[in-house]
């Protein structure tokens, strides 16, 4: 097979570029191990800002903004700018740079997740003499749970996505496969690049489709209608 279809189907085919050092299974782990961290860091920084927003209802206003500016960032400039500071090059500045690109959809589903609980649950929680803070903890927050797990889901798609670009700053991953395969003379390289390119889309897919059944799960049968409709509703803010 001399196409670069081909090559790439020989290329996955070919058991040694699976187990080699710097093979797919050491770039995979690489990939996944930033994705998550990535993730996990939006997540600690994103989602105690906009439940607690979405709780005073004040922050419709800033939600829209942060999402903005740091949709507004290109990832590949704050990889090229971050690892000039005291990250220095490799996975830490990586990490942080895919953290704000996870930041809006977690930030904007968070605050959409408690707007959206129930009003008289809220209101009979406070009859009750719940705080504000209990209000929050054991109402609002169970109830956005299905929000969150959206917004979750939605973040991590597009970090492992985007965290191929991680291989330009030496930040490993499967992006280091395709940029191998760039280092190569077109004709030897084709299949790699290839090759390289379906194992992210296959990797997010995969993730797409394990964290819609864990969406899935943790929204009650009777909400799932109205979830959906409310999803896209914070994905537009997200994405404004």
């Amino acid at each position: 097979m001399s196409n670069p279809v081909g090559q790439a189907v020989v290329w996955l085919n070919d058991p040694l570029n699976w187990t080699n050092p710097g093979g797919v299974l050491d770039r995979l782990g690489e990939h996944l191990g930033m994705s998550a961290a990535a993730v996990l860091l939006g997540c600690l920084v994103a989602w105690p800002v906009g439940l607690w927003l979405g709780h005073t209802g004040r922050g419709g206003g800033l939600v829209v903004l942060v999402s903005n500016v740091t949709l507004a960032i290109p990832t590949l400039a704050l990889l090229t700018i971050l690892p000039l500071t005291f990250l220095g090059f490799g996975r830490p500045a990586v990490v942080v740079a895919l953290a704000v690109f996870a930041v809006p959809p977690l930030l904007a589903n968070a605050y959409t997740g408690v707007r959206q609980a129930d009003p008289e649950a809220r209101d009979a929680a406070r009859g009750m003499g719940l705080s504000g803070g209990q209000v929050l903890r054991q109402v609002e927050l169970p109830l956005a749970v299905p929000y969150l797990a959206a917004g979750f889901r939605t973040a991590a798609v597009q970090v492992v996505a985007t965290a191929a670009l991680a291989s330009f700053v030496n930040g490993g991953g499967l992006g280091q496969i395709i940029r191998a395969g760039f280092g190569l003379d077109i004709a030897a390289g084709g299949g790699q690049i290839i090759a390289g390119g379906l194992l992210v889309a296959g990797l997010a897919m995969l993730v797409e489709l394990v964290l819609a059944v864990v969406e899935r799960l943790v929204t009650p049968r009777p909400l799932r209608p109205a979830r959906r409709a409310n999803r896209r509703a914070a994905d537009a803010v997200a994405g404004s």
